[in-house]
């Protein structure tokens, strides 16, 4: 079991960044593939990212390469997403997910977090 919290969320005007922290409970941390997903208002979940659990191997959605960094911290159980030149398009409620198992981008990971909310501003 993993329980998952993001925290980082905030307003941020156009241009400017945020780093987004997925801190985890349990001592099994670094047994789990990470994965960063945002949902906008009437929009459906969409992936952003994922981290393999020992950090080597990342992916990110095409329309974020560039901007956005995925990183974990195993020995602080904690993963991050670091986002840079947001846009207002980027506003969602960004949630991270867990699993054992490799998912990539689809839905289909064990466990998640509440979700931080991004709002940028033009």
């Amino acid at each position: 079991q993993v329980q998952l919290v993001e925290s980082g969320g905030g307003l941020v005007q156009a241009g400017g960044s945020l780093r987004l922290s997925c801190a985890a409970s349990g001592r099994t941390f670094s047994s789990y593939t990470i994965g960063w997903f945002r949902q906008a208002p009437g929009k459906e979940r969409e992936f952003v990212a994922w981290i393999s659990s020992g950090g080597g191997r990342t992916t990110y959605a095409d329309s974020r390469k560039g901007r956005f960094t995925i990183s974990r911290d195993n020995a602080k159980n904690t993963a991050y997403l670091q986002m840079n030149s947001l846009q207002p398009e980027d506003t969602a409620v960004y949630y991270c997910a867990a699993d054992r198992f490799w998912h990539g981008s689809s839905l289909n990971y064990d466990y998640w977090g509440q979700g931080t909310q991004v709002t940028v501003s033009s």
